[in-house]
C-alpha cells in the first residue's frame, strides 16, 4: 500500500537531483500515472500521500489537484474534494471532466448543507454540470450528472423534467445512451412507467453495455419486480465479463432488494479480483460492501477481513471503521 508513496518520494529525489545536474526533464507525468493508478485500485491512503508529495513540489499541478479531488470526493469530504476541484479548474477550466467533478463535489457538499447554503451550492452544481456538457457533449458521465439534477432539483434551483427532455434530444445523436436514460429517468418521474420502461430497454439495446442492464434493473427494482430485476441484473453480470464498476451497481442493487446474495458476493469479488476497477467504484468502498454482505450471511469472520481491508487502504474510511466496531 505505501508503495506507491515510496515509488513517489524516489521519483521527486531523482528529478530534484536531475535539475541540480542541469537535466530538464520533468518526472511530474509518472508520479501523477503512478498516483492515479493508486487511486483508481483504491488505495487511497497511498494516492493522497502521492498527490501530497507531487502538489508540494508543485503547487499548481491542475492535474494533480483534480486527482486530489476525486480521491476526497471517493472518501465522501466533500469540504476538500470542492477545494481541490476548483485549485483543478484555474488550470483546467476548458477541461469538462474537471467540470463534471466539480459539479459532484459540490452535490456531495450540498447535501449537508442549510436551506440558504444548499441553495447557492445548487445553483453551482448546475453551472458546473451544464459548463461540462457545453465542453464536451459527448461527455455521457457529465449528461448523465446534468440529466439527474434537471429532473430531481425543484424549478427553484434550476431544475425541470422539461430541461431533461430537451437534454437528451439534444444528446440522442452523440451519445444515445444517455440520452435514452435521460428520457427514461423524465419518463419515470412523471410517473409514465411505461415509456421509462421503454426507454431503459433501449438504453440496452444501443450498446448493450453493463451499465445500461444495471440501470434498467434498478428500474425493476423500485418497482418491486424483483424477479425481473435479478433477471436483468444477471443480464449485466453476462455482458460484463471485465468485471467494472456496473457489477458493483448490480450488487448494490441486490443488496437493496436482500435477493441472490451468492450473485452479490460473486459481483463484489470479481470486481476486486479484476483488472477494471476504478475511482467509480473505490476499492476501499466495495470492501465495505462485501463485508456488510458478509454480516447479512452470517460470517462474521468474513466480515471483519472485509472491513479491515477497507481501512488498510483508507484508514479514515467511516463506514468501515463503525461496521468494525459493531462486530
Amino acid at each position: 500500500m505505501k508503495s506507491w508513496g515510496i515509488t513517489v518520494g524516489l521519483l521527486l529525489t531523482f528529478a530534484v537531483g536531475g535539475a541540480k545536474c542541469g537535466n530538464a526533464f520533468s518526472t511530474a507525468p509518472m508520479e501523477r500515472d503512478a498516483a492515479e493508478r493508486a487511486l483508481m485500485q483504491g488505495q487511497l491512503d497511498a494516492a493522497v500521500a502521492a498527490l501530497h508529495d507531487i502538489l508540494s513540489t508543485n503547487p499548481k499541478d491542475a492535474s494533480a489537484h483534480l486527482l486530489l479531488c476525486r480521491a476526497f470526493y471517493a472518501e465522501d469530504l466533500a469540504d476538500a474534494a470542492v477545494d481541490e476541484c476548483e485549485a483543478a479548474i484555474e488550470g483546467l477550466s476548458g477541461s469538462s471532466e474537471a467540470q463534471d467533478w466539480l459539479g459532484r463535489a459540490f452535490g456531495q457538499k450540498a447535501q449537508s448543507a442549510g436551506p440558504i447554503s444548499g441553495y447557492k451550492l445548487a445553483r453551482r452544481v448546475q453551472a458546473a454540470f451544464e459548463q461540462a456538457v457545453n465542453l464536451d457533449p459527448k461527455n455521457s458521465d457529465a449528461v448523465d450528472d446534468l440529466a439527474e439534477y434537471y429532473i430531481g432539483a425543484p424549478a427553484i434551483i434550476g431544475g425541470g423534467v422539461d430541461k431533461a427532455e430537451a437534454l437528451a434530444e439534444r444528446e440522442m445523436e452523440i451519445a444515445p445512451q444517455a440520452a435514452h436514460r435521460t428520457h427514461a429517468l423524465a419518463a419515470e418521474d412523471n410517473k409514465n412507467y411505461g415509456r421509462a420502461e421503454y426507454e431503459f430497454r433501449a438504453a440496452v439495446i444501443v450498446a448493450g453495455h453493463p451499465d445500461a442492464w444495471a440501470d434498467l434493473g434498478h428500474f425493476y427494482a423500485r418497482h418491486k419486480q424483483y424477479d425481473q430485476a435479478v433477471d436483468t441484473l444477471q443480464k449485466c453480470l453476462q455482458a460484463d465479463p471485465g468485471m467494472d464498476a456496473a457489477v458493483v451497481d448490480a450488487a448494490s442493487i441486490l443488496m437493496e432488494m436482500d435477493r441472490e446474495r451468492d450473485m452479490a458476493e460473486k459481483m463484489l469479488r470479481g470486481y476486486l479480483a479484476g483488472k477494471s476497477k476504478s475511482d467509480a467504484a473505490p476499492a476501499f468502498k466495495v470492501h465495505e460492501q462485501l463485508g456488510r454482505l458478509m454480516v447479512k450471511k452470517g460470517d462474521k469472520a468474513g466480515a471483519k477481513i472485509e472491513f479491515e481491508t477497507a481501512l488498510a487502504l483508507a484508514h479514515d474510511y467511516l463506514p468501515a471503521k463503525k461496521a468494525l466496531q459493531s462486530l
